[in-house]
């Protein structure tokens, strides 16, 4: 490749992982699809995504250390539950033919815009819950199952893991993200490509503008997040996702 699309991968994933870092997931509904755009299969695409990703886990994970606020006991279940999940959904995930896997992405990005849009206040005061085994199960078993997507259809599953912990969790929405970024960023997507690598393929000459985007992108976005308010972005986030789900849709 050249240096302008060098430039250009990264310009990319920049933005992309800015938004993610900033709304708590969702690099993927920028920089995933860019990259069938621009040739890749959708495994190839999906491997070299999965790597570039953990820069994104690194770049949040500076910024968020700083601040503190994980909680240790979440984190460590969080990690137990959703990491089988990954592992899982990117073992399947590369037998499935490319046009259904990016229609079922497609509506998956689409209905997480829709979703979100008629949430307008989602996320915005934290809340007590229940602490018995029966939450937590419940609770894990739908982090087991945003792992599988997280490892197969990747787009928007880690704002879906924000959700969860804001709906079921009662966590802040800030303090949400924050353990998204960490754990969903870095742990999970590390788990994710690190079984892609194996079983697939990885576009090694795109990784270096990827990483550099994703890395910068994860520690600009996690700043925004921890300093700034979020309704501007989240409206512009919807925008992106809705675009981005019709046209993989539709093609």
């Amino acid at each position: 490749m050249d240096w302008l699309t060098h430039f250009l991968l990264f310009l990319i994933s920049l933005v992309a992982n800015i938004f993610s870092a900033f709304a708590g997931g969702g690099a993927g509904l920028l920089q995933f699809p860019v990259l069938i755009f621009l040739g890749l299969s959708f495994g190839v695409a999906l491997a070299t995504h999965k790597v570039a990703s953990v820069a994104l886990g690194i770049g949040a994970t500076i910024r968020n250390l700083r601040e503190g606020g994980l909680q240790r006991r979440l984190t460590l279940f969080i990690i137990f539950c959703g990491i089988p999940g990954v592992i899982l959904g990117a073992s399947v995930i590369l037998f499935v033919p490319s046009r259904s896997a990016e229609m079922a992405l497609g509506l998956l990005t689409l209905s997480l815009g829709l979703y979100s849009f008629f949430k307008p206040e989602l996320g915005q005061t934290s809340r007590r819950t229940e602490q018995s085994f029966r939450h937590y199960f419940i609770g894990g078993g739908i982090l087991f199952f945003i792992g599988i997507l997280n490892g197969s259809l990747t787009s928007g599953t880690g704002l879906f893991v924000t959700l969860w912990l804001v709906r079921w969790f009662g966590l802040e929405y800030k303090r949400a993200v924050a353990h998204t970024l960490v754990l969903v960023g870095l742990f999970w997507n590390a788990s994710g490509a690190l079984t892609l690598g194996l079983l697939g393929d990885i576009r090694w000459d795109w990784l270096p503008a990827l990483l550099v985007g994703s890395l910068l992108g994860g520690y600009i976005g996690a700043h925004l997040a921890i300093t700034q308010g979020n309704q501007w972005i989240k409206r512009a986030f919807e925008i992106i996702t809705l675009a981005v789900g019709l046209k993989l849709i539709f093609g």
